[in-house]
């Protein structure tokens, strides 16, 4: 079947239309070109269909670098030029919020790419590759098979390195599932943690691998984890061996990192996002601001480097003493206070005192803020809402609840995931009577 691929899914895939008028999905095509597909999946209301050939490719389509495109599941924009992933992102931003927000013609700006003289390849510092069956890897593109990788072009090569020892040895372990997860510095120090179900045998011989074959290898941990784990590192971690925490640096100030800290995966992109959350804050020259989810700290460290005084709420409470030693780390203890509690039901208390913020921002996981925090910000007389968004879904969904009392001013999305379909955005809502 031939088809003139006319859109972009919110997935990086090509969108055509078949001869009955329904939309066809096709990963590895762009808008623009005519294509030869197989259809694979009748979904009633459209087909998911494979690329078999490109007759009429776009000006913007490249050969992948990488080996494992399209195979895979972590970069869907290798096919196609930098600057064109980040119009991509730019559009499904606007889309979200026109057809699920109900915002016509939003007012998005383009999307943040990475800064001049820095590469979209190598930028993540963490990565969870997947341990099985003695193998170690990346996930299968829409499948939990697992794909042994030589190299992963969006992680730093010390990760990559920390790959390769761990595959040597789990040749002569016995099998088992799990992750290995790797976080790496600024400065170039290296984090190593295994989880698994319960500690592998010789897992001291894999520490010393890797402090002796992995440059820059600083700290390793084992995380023994949960029953059905929601994620590589959900459970108990055990320091092995090498430091107990490593520092990195965001925005001018120092934090201490944990196997199980929060830190953004690409530090030059976190530092554009927060220099426009700050902007949007608009707390120069005092006044204080509110930070809901603010996990360790981070934003509201750095609002309260201009802010009269931040508090930051967070319903976990170890991240809470992460976030009261961070802020003691950067003496900004006397400007940031952080308080343990679910954000929807402090802020009316806040509200009872009389006690408003100049400003609120929220920085919810993907599946969005909750409901109670939302209606509460409607009742309330708070002028600016900085909402930062992982889920221009949830973020649009987010952002109509808001509409009765809240009206969007700007959204500035941000590449803080090149060559991946995910996009972060910042928002900046003003009271529609302010």
């Amino acid at each position: 079947m031939e088809i003139l691929i006319s859109g972009m899914s919110s997935q990086f895939q090509g969108v055509g239309r078949g001869q009955e008028g329904r939309a066809v999905f096709v990963p590895g095509a762009l808008p623009g070109e005519r294509v030869r597909v197989e259809p694979l999946q009748d979904k009633g209301s459209f087909l998911k269909a494979r690329l078999e050939a490109v007759l009429e490719p776009s000006p913007h389509r490249v050969k992948p670098p990488c080996p494992y495109a399209g195979v895979c599941g972590g970069c869907a924009g290798l096919h196609m030029d930098y600057p064109a992933t980040l119009d991509c992102k730019t559009q499904r931003v606007a889309d979200a919020l026109e057809r699920l927000g109900g915002i016509a013609q939003p007012p998005v700006a383009h999307t943040l790419g990475m800064p001049q003289g820095l590469s979209p390849f190598r930028s993540r510092n963490k990565a969870e590759y997947a341990v099985e069956g003695g193998r170690v890897g990346l996930r299968r593109e829409g499948s939990r098979q697992l794909v042994e990788v030589e190299d992963c072009l969006i992680q730093g090569e010390k990760s990559v390195a920390a790959l390769r020892v761990a595959r040597q040895w789990l040749r002569e372990t016995p099998p088992f599932s799990g992750w290995l997860v790797t976080r790496l510095t600024r400065s170039g120090a290296l984090m190593c943690v295994l989880s698994a179900p319960a500690r592998p045998k010789g897992l001291e011989k894999l520490g010393e691998r890797l402090f002796a074959q992995a440059a820059g290898m600083a700290s390793f941990y084992f995380c023994q984890l949960r029953p059905h784990p929601a994620h590589a590192l959900d459970g108990r971690c055990q320091w092995i061996r090498g430091e107990r925490t490593l520092t990195d640096t965001l925005m001018g100030l120092s934090f201490q990192l944990q196997p199980q800290s929060f830190f953004q995966v690409n530090p030059p992109q976190a530092e554009a996002l927060y220099a426009a959350a700050l902007d949007m804050a608009q707390l120069r020259g005092g006044g204080w601001a509110l930070d809901a989810y603010c996990g360790a700290g981070t934003i509201t460290l750095c609002l309260a480097q201009g802010a009269g005084r931040v508090l930051g709420v967070e319903v976990v409470p170890q991240a809470v003493e992460d976030a009261k030693a961070n802020a003691r780390r950067n003496g900004l203890e006397d400007k940031a206070d952080f308080l343990c509690a679910d954000a929807a039901q402090a802020l009316p208390r806040l509200l009872q005192q009389g006690d408003a913020p100049q400003a609120v921002v929220l920085d919810p996981p993907r599946k969005g803020a909750a409901p109670a925090l939302l209606d509460a910000l409607v009742r309330s007389p708070i002028p600016r809402i900085v909402y930062i968004s992982c889920d221009p879904a949830t973020l649009a969904r987010d952002l109509k609840r808001l509409s009765p009392a809240y009206r969007l001013l700007s959204a500035q999305p941000i590449d803080m995931f090149p060559w991946s379909s995910h996009v972060e955005t910042a928002a900046l809502l003003w009271r529609s009577d302010a």
